[in-house]
């Protein structure tokens, strides 16, 4: 069981983007989320990232404060 914390830096390694400052930077300023679009919608994420990011949320799993703040900070 995994009990870790999972912040933004985390979530990018689990969806395999590099977790590191610079990429999460460079990331957040190449792709936007489109109003009202949800994150597991973005046309951006392949279909395992995306399936990751919507069973986090829909299952309130540990990850889904971690992919609330990055939609929030697709949708800035």
């Amino acid at each position: 069981m995994d009990t870790g914390k999972h912040e933004l830096p985390q979530l990018f390694q689990q969806l395999g983007l590099g977790g590191d400052a610079a990429t999460i930077d460079a990331f957040l300023a190449k792709h936007r989320l489109e109003h009202g679009m949800e994150v597991a919608d973005a046309p951006f994420w392949s279909a395992a990232q995306a399936d990751f990011l919507r069973q986090a949320l829909e299952s309130d799993a540990e990850w889904a404060e971690a992919v609330d703040e990055l939609a929030t900070l697709l949708s800035q």
